[in-house]
């Protein structure tokens, strides 16, 4: 992996995404403005075309650009030059008998070339306003095409782009199938609760599928634990999964994110971008916070979820994907239809499945073992000899109501490693109020982050875990409590 050619980096990803995404961001150089690439490490493409002229030009073009070139003039010459060398990419014409303008030829060179690697990326070239070859050259499995004359920026994006999509996704390949050989990447769900009985049944019926599913449950409870588990588990696991915080995005950018954007679609739009639906193209696409999402955006992913069809930002040509898509809520979904928040159209398209997460307190058979996972896991970390923990350490555990559910208690036992003197885990390690205080001279006694964790717990402990509810109950907005429950653990 450490000798493969290096792409200029198009952008930055604003989501939280997959550990796979960010395997592919590092193998990118961090600077688009970066020099040329040196012969031995830049991209190699792949010329096709039966005038010389046209070669040259390209030739020179994509040379300037950092790109190494094989050129072809004839199909047979294009065949032998993709068994032959290691591609990045093919620019091919369509026509190479004189007097022809049908393409027949090139499409099926075209099919010959997918047949010999599936995964390369083919851009055809047409004569101006020859759209009928361009979209069977697309139905054949072309990645992309552009129109003689050519613009030479626009080229330049769409090699740039396909060939990152093609890196990508071999990179994504390539992780999976290393994740499938050692198995423990993916996060084990620690249950044994009869609480717990039917998420594990339910995963073991959809998993398989590419039926959509919601999941649901209180903040803390592992949505995205399951998300990783369903995607795992399915016919798509040796592809990528992208994970994308719905809520978290801000209307102006969340499009962007989801669907890309060409060059000039907005002031900051200085090269096209990638979005997550291509990303996740052939694999899964998990949203979390789903009910968060802004109402213009529902509305396009709807029509991404009823056709598989999407446009990038700026840009009027259709794309598709195949995609799953595992999305997630902490919130009651359908107070938010009632509320005219969310569109019940979208939900129906969302929850062909529906996992419902119960929250710890309604589980508490499952606190020890928990607990006991987290501390092999920090102990081993934090290279500490820890035995387990005592008696008043699992009384308190058992006892405290838990608002901030498994991540709540994971941060607990991390934090009692860090503080244990002994080999084994006290009451005073973990730091857990077991009772309420009882008025405000006990919250004055408190230090600002107690009191600030304290009354956020207990919003959200009367809101049922809603976080939307319990910022309007705190009087703040939504992404500065997303930002203080983070930052307590909760």
């Amino acid at each position: 992996m450490g000798d493969e050619p290096k792409l200029p980096h198009s952008s930055t990803r604003a989501a939280s995404v997959h550990r796979a995404l960010f395997q592919i961001i590092a193998e990118m150089p961090p600077n688009p403005q970066s020099p040329a690439p040196s012969p031995h490490s830049s991209p190699q493409i792949l010329i096709a075309d039966d005038q010389p002229a046209v070669l040259d030009a390209l030739r020179l073009m994509l040379k300037e650009e950092g790109y190494r070139i094989v050129q072809a003039a004839r199909p047979v010459e294009i065949l032998k030059a993709v068994e032959s060398n290691t591609l990045d990419a093919v620019i091919m014409d369509l026509n190479y008998a004189r007097d022809t303008t049908s393409g027949r030829e090139g499409l099926d060179v075209l099919a010959r070339v997918r047949a010999l690697d599936a995964t390369l990326p083919i851009i055809v070239m047409t004569a101006y306003g020859s759209v009928q070859s361009a979209v069977e050259a697309m139905r054949r499995g072309a990645a992309d095409y552009i129109e003689k004359p050519w613009d030479d920026e626009r080229l330049i994006a769409i090699l740039r782009t396909q060939i990152e999509l093609s890196r990508a996704r071999r990179a994504n390949e390539r992780l999976a199938t290393e994740n499938r050989r050692l198995a423990p990447n993916v996060p084990a769900l620690i249950a044994g609760s009869r609480a717990m009985q039917s998420v594990f049944e339910l995963i073991d019926r959809v998993a398989a599928s590419d039926a959509n599913v919601l999941i649901t449950g209180e903040h803390g409870t592992g949505k995205e634990v399951v998300a990783q588990q369903l995607h795992a588990a399915s016919n798509r696991a040796m592809r990528p999964l992208i994970t994308v915080n719905a809520g978290g995005l801000s209307e102006g950018v969340a499009e962007s994110e989801l669907f890309g954007h060409v060059k000039g679609a907005f002031t900051d739009a200085k090269t096209d971008r990638v979005g997550c639906f291509e990303l996740a193209d052939g694999g899964t696409l998990f949203l979390d916070e789903i009910a968060n999402m802004a109402p213009k955006l529902q509305a396009k992913l709807l029509r991404v979820l009823q056709t598989g069809e999407f446009q990038r930002v700026g840009s009027s040509r259709t794309l598709r994907a195949d995609v799953r898509v595992l999305a997630a809520t902490n919130a009651d979904i359908r107070a938010e239809i009632a509320a005219g928040r969310f569109r019940e159209d979208l939900l129906y398209r969302l929850n062909t499945v529906e996992i419902r997460l119960p929250p710890l307190r309604d589980r508490r058979e499952d606190i020890p073992r928990l607990a006991t996972h987290f501390l092999g896991e920090y102990a081993a970390r934090y290279r500490k000899t820890i035995h387990g923990f005592d008696d008043g350490a699992t009384a308190a555990m058992q006892a405290h109501g838990w608002p901030g559910n498994v991540r709540e208690l994971q941060h607990a036992v991390e934090r009692s490693i860090l503080m244990a003197r002994g080999g084994l885990i006290t009451s005073d390690d973990l730091g857990l109020r077991g009772a309420a205080p009882s008025g405000a001279s006990d919250i004055a006694a408190m230090t600002m982050d107690d009191a600030e964790k304290y009354l956020i717990q207990q919003a959200l402990a009367r809101s049922g875990g809603n976080v939307v509810q319990a910022a309007e109950a705190l009087g703040m907005s939504r992404s500065a409590l997303y930002r203080r429950i983070q930052q307590h653990g909760l």
